[in-house]
C-alpha cells in the first residue's frame, strides 16, 4: 500500500476523523466492534446521526452488545446488527471507498485511514466474511446462557466430529450418564431433532466457527 494511502491519527484526532468519515456515508456503513470503551461509544452515537438511506451493519462481539442493542432500535434506521464469536479487528468502512482501522491492541489512541480502492476493498470483503459467520443479534439474545458455557462448546465440537458418547465423556471427564444429559439440554436450547442439527445450528448461531 503506498503510504499516501494511510494516514495516522492520534487520539486528539480520532474523534474529529469518525465524524468526517461517517458524515460522509451515502450507502453503506460497516462497522465492527469489539468492546464498549471510549471508541465503540464514540461510533455508535456517529451511526445514529448518518441519513436514514444509508445501511447500517454492525458486527460486535458478545461483550460490545449491549449499546449495540439500542442502536439496533432507532426507528427509521436500516440498522442491521450480528454477533462475532471471532477475534475481530475493529474497523469501520464508508461507502465502500474509505476505512478506518484501529491499531491492533490500541487503547483509543491510533488509528489509520486508508483511501486506498484496493485496500479499502479487500477491508469491506473481510468484513463480509465475518459477517456472514455472524449470528444475528435477535438469535444472540435468545439463545441460553449455558450453550455459551465452555463445556457445552466442547460437547458441540465434539458432536460435530461424530464422536461416541463414551470417548466425549471420557475426553471431557464426566460420567456418560452427565455427559448424555448435557447433550440432551442442548438439544433442546437449539430446538434440534438430532445431533447433526444441533452441530448445524451452533454454526448457525455462531457457537462453533464454520
Amino acid at each position: 500500500m503506498a503510504p499516501s494511502a494511510v494516514a495516522r491519527t492520534r487520539a486528539t484526532l480520532t474523534g474529529d476523523t469518525l465524524e468526517q468519515l461517517v458524515k460522509r456515508a451515502r450507502h453503506s456503513v460497516c462497522v465492527a466492534l469489539t468492546d464498549t470503551g471510549d471508541f465503540s461509544e464514540a461510533v455508535l452515537a456517529l451511526l445514529a446521526t448518518i441519513p436514514a438511506r444509508a445501511v447500517v451493519r454492525v458486527l460486535c462481539t458478545a461483550e460490545a452488545v449491549g449499546p449495540v442493542v439500542t442502536l439496533s432500535e432507532l426507528p427509521d434506521r436500516r440498522v442491521e446488527v450480528r454477533v462475532s464469536e471471532s477475534d475481530l479487528r475493529e474497523i469501520l468502512v464508508v461507502d465502500g471507498s474509505v476505512a478506518l482501522v484501529r491499531a491492533a491492541g490500541s487503547a483509543g489512541d491510533e488509528a489509520a485511514v486508508v483511501n486506498d480502492v484496493a485496500a479499502v476493498r479487500a477491508l469491506e470483503l473481510l468484513f463480509a466474511g465475518a459477517w456472514s459467520r455472524g449470528t444475528r443479534l435477535a438469535d444472540h439474545l435468545q439463545l441460553s446462557p449455558r450453550l455459551r458455557t465452555e463445556l457445552a462448546r466442547n460437547i458441540l465440537e465434539r458432536l460435530r466430529a461424530g464422536n461416541t458418547d463414551e470417548i466425549a465423556a471420557r475426553e471431557l471427564n464426566v460420567s456418560l450418564r452427565t455427559y448424555r444429559r448435557h447433550v440432551a439440554d442442548i438439544m433442546r436450547e437449539l430446538d434440534a431433532n438430532s445431533r447433526f442439527q444441533a452441530g448445524v445450528r451452533a454454526v448457525e448461531f455462531g457457537l462453533l466457527a464454520e
